[in-house]
């Protein structure tokens, strides 16, 4: 297959709000030893390309500066060493960056297939979200059938996610979302109980349930020592991200007598082979569930390459439900 030299792409041209994106022009990306090169026809749009287009989440030194963690698209070449895909295969991918582009090169063992029936505009949604939800809910936190489950903005990519796959694996859910168009949407996807922010306090709801048994949080902040309140005798709580803040001021002793787990991680800044394991798993637990039409992306919307500042905007402005992706 002859290759362009050169491809579209959108680059950050300076830290700043959704403005600073903008269309260039970037040579083609070589795949090195264990790497694949995707043609890409949709790139998902998340909350850590918004943090480092605002210069608070810088790329690792080896990776694209190019933002964009999850695509979809045919593999058009393969480094050195490359078993399992060949030229022409349809995947969907975790990306270490490059998503905003026409190529971009991955890990090999970082791409899933196609799910069956799905259209790469809804598998571009599910790499970033899927990778994350699982390692974080299932690996780290160690849900359990029954066990009584809270995510926070249940109407996001990662909350229309954990509410599916949770609820199908048998736990209880509980979210909350900020209107009631949003808590109606969580219900339809399996949460028992969806809790408008704006009117109910989940502190309460939760203790009058018995507590959480975990508590996956992107909030952080004033969310942090509500959490714990939130939380059953020997829950745990897994923060994934701060978009309140990092800080809090915590009373340890509660965590202590009520022998509280407290973790977190991030995904990008974890080893190729970390993420090949989550990929694994994923493939052996979750992908029979997405063939099945069990669990589901959600999507809200899809804007070209190009006004990549627009769906910014609209992530931003949390007027979303569920996953933005980009035509490429």
């Amino acid at each position: 297959m002859t290759l362009p030299e050169m491809m579209q792409a959108v680059e950050i041209t300076k830290p700043g709000g959704p403005e600073v994106l903008r269309p260039c022009e970037r040579p083609v990306p070589t795949p090195g030893p264990g790497e694949i090169l995707i043609k890409l026809a949709y790139a998902g749009v998340n909350r850590p390309d918004a943090l480092q287009r605002a210069g608070a989440y810088a790329p690792p030194p080896t990776a694209s500066d190019l933002p964009g963690l999850e695509g979809a698209g045919e593999v058009v070449a393969v480094g050195p060493g490359v078993s399992g895909w060949s030229v022409g295969d349809q995947v969907c991918a975790l990306l270490p960056g490059g998503g905003y582009a026409q190529y971009a090169v991955t890990p090999a063992a970082h791409a899933l297939p196609i799910p069956a029936g799905m259209n790469l505009e809804h598998a571009a949604c599910l790499p970033e979200t899927y990778f994350t939800v699982w390692s974080n809910v299932f690996m780290r936190g160690g849900l359990k059938a029954g066990e009584r489950f809270l995510v926070h903005g249940g109407s996001s990519g990662i909350g229309t996610t954990a509410i599916q796959l949770a609820s199908t694996l048998g736990a209880r859910v509980f979210t909350t979302a900020g209107s009631d168009e949003k808590c109606a949407t969580c219900r339809a996807l399996g949460a028992e109980v969806a809790i408008n922010y704006h009117d109910e306090d989940f502190v309460d709801i939760m203790e009058a349930e018995g507590g959480a048994n975990l508590i996956l949080d992107m909030v952080g902040g004033t969310y942090i020592p509500r959490n714990i309140r939130a939380l059953a005798d020997e829950g745990r709580m897994v923060h994934i991200a701060f978009l309140t803040g990092p800080k809090a001021e915590l009373n340890f002793a509660q965590i202590m007598v009520r022998r509280l787990t407290i973790t977190g991680s991030t995904l990008r800044p974890q080893s190729d082979a970390a993420k090949a394991r989550i990929a694994d798993e994923l493939r052996e637990h979750v992908w029979p569930l997405l063939d099945a039409g069990r669990v589901k992306p959600i999507m809200d919307s899809t804007f070209p390459l190009a006004e990549a500042e627009k769906a910014h905007a609209r992530m931003e402005a949390s007027q979303h439900i569920g996953k933005i992706v980009l035509k490429v």
